[in-house]
């Protein structure tokens, strides 16, 4: 319950506020609360030889507050009030809000009236309140208090019972066995804990209440079947509940304390026996250990072979990456539990600890020194070792590879060198085989580096006496011999290719000149079946004359194709007649060019075919697009009218609402004939939705004839309806406002005009600083002190409930009709009343029905509470009830 939490207990109970707000008005909860917070108040004020029945009723007079804190507290509190007047009862509660406050509570939205008046919310909050001050707030557990106290305390004394896990004041406790595993802690003999069963939460919570009540003296505050029925038990009913255990057990609690402070110190002094006995054997191991390593680490005698020193690289980096970081890392925890060790017995005040001789700290550092320093000599050692190993196996490994690559290369070139295929090839495939020859000679040119390497790489291994060498000279030796004679094959073939070549020149310049006016030709003839055939699509007319245009062009160019067509044919023809004439053994068909007369000729035929369709598609797409040229120019000149005209409407409306032309009514008149034309309009609107479906069906986007889309149209329109309705509704109201407050036109041409002048922006509202300076003008005083501040901003919240930041017209004259009313209704309640109570306090139903017409008279009745003053008669009605039914509160 959010509002009568006090500042003091915000620390500890802010983490239950956003539940408690949820569930305020939850029953279950509500029932636990009145009966814990009941049973709590009966407990304390049994000690004055009273108690309580009804918690939100007994506490109205403030009486039974007032003891009920004397018990509690142990202190007077002022003289209470005895009187049984309604001022009586708010003065003693008062009182005691007092005390409350004085003991440091800050107490939030809870006043003396709801109390009075029996508000459960605010008197249960108000019990809340109470018990945290004095019951839970001083709970002190291990440096925590309050609630984190109380519940680990809870926590402290249910941690060894089975099948109890205390983390919350609500479900934890609903299988009753917490408050029977406390009361088992504390008086074993009471409960026999080992025969309760988790799944009898009922047994479980019964017994525990019950064994409370006859042995503990701490009342039944809750029913068992309460918190079982309930998904969440009430979390401040247990903390109640629970708090009366920890005050009845507190006693036991400071003698386990002390128990508990003895056995800490016997643990300190163990925990330091063992942490040295952990030292010196740590210590011992990693010495031991560092004896055996170095002697390893010192050892430089060489290995043979490379496979041997790469093993002791992996010996060595098993060592770093295995062995020696357990050992780092145990040395590191070696130094830690000495510091620890030395800060513990300090804080003790126990003397220092002396480990054994050669095992002191200092001792070890020098030893992890050594072992570092024969680590770095080792490792330089086997990398020196290392790369002299692998220089050998590079050069060996290099000539291997340089060896396998050339001999790869070479595989095949002997037979490919002693081929004969010149002697049937055409000139083009003489050509291919030169330039073949030309790339050989120079990738051959290109290995002689190579060549060249591989003989110094083995003439080094000789010179390091590498072990197979042998073998490695005998291969150098082959890819020598094998390289010389490679050069005197290419040699003799170039001459072969060079004599064929001038045999078929001429023919050959026949087919290059034929493939150079085919292939172009051949393109232009497939771009124009791709132009002739592709799909178009358009939007305007220009679009498709440009189309049309091109088109035109293409066509007065196939005569000059045609001539081209026919050139390209006689050539094919000379050579056909050259290889007839000199018996020229032609082994294949043009080599530059795959495109044969036949085919020129084919493509041609269809390029001509394809012309007159696409005559036929240009014309049709061009009446098409004439066709949704007349769309656009139709709804472009119709919404060009209709556009213009909506603004033009809507800025008069606006220019009628704020200017002050006639009354009221006329503006009203005038409003209402605006209304008449617009909506005589709506045949046109009509209309221009016709065309624009047209246009969508006709798939036309874009219109450059208007500027106004449909939507467009459409928005201002509906703007436009509500526009005048709003308007027409806005001056209807301020006709009731007057005829019902009786304001004369002058006034309310005064309030517009001033509304008007300080309406800068025109916009029909006022802003917070321009309704100031409008009240000002009209002789309001709102200063700039807290007091004119406070007065603004309540007027702010009459004519702005909604704190929407800015004042209607409609808001200004209903405040200005408000402030300028008659302001004696309440005398006149009270006057009518009189007349009809006579000398009495109250009015009976039947003289309200003998003095008012049925309907009202029923009216009334229903709205007002029944008489409840020391001379109550049934079915009486009092002054209060009687002056709300007819005025309302506001007006009292």
């Amino acid at each position: 319950m959010d509002h009568y939490d006090s500042q003091q207990t915000n620390d500890y109970m802010q983490p239950e506020e956003d539940w408690d707000r949820d569930l305020l008005l939850d029953p279950a909860w509500e029932k636990q609360q009145r009966k814990t917070f009941t049973a709590w108040c009966n407990s304390h004020l049994r000690k004055a030889g009273t108690q309580i029945e009804n918690i939100e009723e007994d506490f109205r007079d403030g009486l039974k507050l007032m003891l009920l804190l004397e018990v509690i507290s142990g202190e007077r509190l002022a003289k209470p009030e005895r009187g049984k007047m309604r001022v009586h009862k708010i003065s003693n509660v008062n009182k005691a809000l007092d005390f409350i406050a004085s003991k440091g509570v800050k107490l939030v939205s809870i006043g003396a009236e709801e109390i009075v008046d029996g508000n459960v919310k605010m008197t249960l909050g108000m019990i809340w309140t109470i018990i945290l001050r004095f019951a839970i707030q001083d709970i002190s557990v291990e440096e925590t208090s309050a609630k984190e106290g109380l519940l680990l305390w809870c926590q402290r004394k249910t941690a060894p019972y089975k099948n109890v896990n205390i983390q919350n004041f609500h479900i934890s406790w609903k299988d009753g066995l917490g408050f029977c595993a406390l009361i088992h802690r504390h008086r074993p003999e009471l409960i026999d804990y080992g025969k309760l069963r988790k799944d009898d939460p009922l047994t479980n919570l019964n017994t525990a209440f019950d064994v409370a009540e006859k042995y503990l003296d701490i009342p039944k505050m809750l029913d068992a079947e309460d918190i079982v029925g309930t998904a969440r038990p009430d979390e401040k009913a247990i903390m109640t509940y629970v708090s009366s255990f920890y005050h009845a057990f507190s006693g036991a609690q400071k003698a386990e304390t002390a128990a508990n402070r003895i056995c800490k110190v016997l643990a300190v002094n163990q925990e330091n026996e063992q942490l040295m006995e952990d030292y010196e054997k740590l210590a011992s191991d990693l010495l031991e250990w560092i004896r055996r390593t170095i002697p390893w680490l010192e050892n430089r005698v060489p290995e043979n072979t490379m496979q041997a020193m790469q093993q002791k690289l992996e010996d060595f980096r098993d060592y770093r990456r295995l062995h020696k970081p357990p050992k780092v890392q145990e040395k590191c925890q070696l130094e830690i539990n000495f510091n620890t060790l030395q800060t513990k017995l300090r804080l003790s005040n126990r003397p220092a600890f002396m480990p054994s001789e050669g095992r002191m700290v200092s001792d070890i550092n020098n030893a992890w020194g050594c072992l570092e320093q024969a680590e770095k000599g080792y490792e330089e050692w086997m990398l020196n070792e290392i790369r002299r190993l692998e220089r050998l196996d590079h050069l060996a490994e290099k000539f291997r590879q340089k060896a396998s690559i050339h001999e790869v290369w070479t595989d095949g070139k002997e037979a490919m060198l002693r081929q004969k295929d010149y002697e049937t090839a055409t000139l083009s495939e003489i050509k291919a085989l030169l330039k073949k020859h030309e790339a050989f000679e120079s990738d051959l040119a290109a290995h002689q580096d190579r060549v060249e390497q591989i003989a110094a790489i083995a003439q080094e291994l000789n010179e390091l006496d590498y072990y197979d060498s042998p073998s490695v000279n005998a291969r150098c030796q082959k890819i020598c011999d094998q390289w010389d004679n490679l050069g005197a094959l290419t040699q003799k073939r170039r001459e072969a290719l060079e004599r064929t070549e001038k045999l078929l020149e001429t023919i050959d310049q026949l087919y290059l000149e034929y493939a150079k006016r085919a292939a172009p030709f051949n393109n232009w003839m497939e771009g124009a079946m791709e132009d002739l055939q592709d799909t178009f699509i358009v939007h305007t007319i220009e679009e498709i004359q440009g189309l049309t245009t091109a088109h035109e062009q293409f066509k007065a160019t196939l005569p000059d194709a045609d001539k081209e067509r026919l050139a390209i044919l006689g050539i094919h023809n000379e050579v056909s007649k050259i290889v007839q004439t000199y018996h020229v053994n032609m082994a294949g068909t043009n080599p530059y060019t795959t495109i044969t007369p036949q085919e020129i000729n084919g493509k041609w035929d269809h390029v001509r075919q394809l012309v007159p369709r696409r005559d036929q598609a240009l014309t049709e797409e061009h009446a098409r697009q004439q066709h949704n040229e007349r769309l656009r120019k139709q709804f472009g000149a119709q919404a060009n009218v209709i556009g213009p005209w909506i603004q033009t409407k809507m800025e008069e409306i606006g220019r009628i609402s704020i200017e002050m032309h006639g009354t009221l009514e006329d503006q009203l008149s005038h409003l209402r004939q605006y209304e008449k034309s617009i909506v005589n309009y709506k045949p046109k609107i009509d209309q221009l939705e016709g065309d624009h479906q047209l246009i969508q069906e006709a798939l036309i986007f874009d219109n450059k004839h208007t500027n106004y889309t449909m939507e467009h149209i459409r928005v201002g329109w509906e703007q436009l309806l509500t526009t005048i309705a709003r308007t027409i509704n806005e001056v209807e109201n301020q006709i009731l406002t007057r005829d019902a407050k009786g304001i004369s036109q002058e006034q309310m041409n005064e309030f517009r005009a001033s509304f008007n002048h300080f309406d800068r922006d025109h916009s029909g509202t006022l802003g917070p600083e321009e309704f100031k300076a409008c009240l000002i003008s009209l002789g309001y005083d709102i200063g700039n002190d807290p007091q004119g501040e406070a007065e603004f901003a309540r007027i702010m919240s009459i004519v702005d409930p909604n704190r929407l930041g800015v004042v209607t017209f409609q808001a200004f004259i209903d405040f200005m009709s408000r402030e300028t009313a008659d302001t004696d209704t309440a005398d006149q309640v009270m006057a009518s009343f009189k007349i009809l109570a006579g000398d009495k306090n109250y009015i009976t139903v039947d003289e309200l029905r003998r003095e008012l017409p049925p309907d009202q008279a029923e009216y009334c009745i229903a709205r007002m509470a029944p008489y409840t003053g020391p001379d109550a008669v049934p079915g009486a009605l009092d002054y209060m009830s009687f002056s709300t039914a007819l005025y309302g509160e506001s007006d009292l």
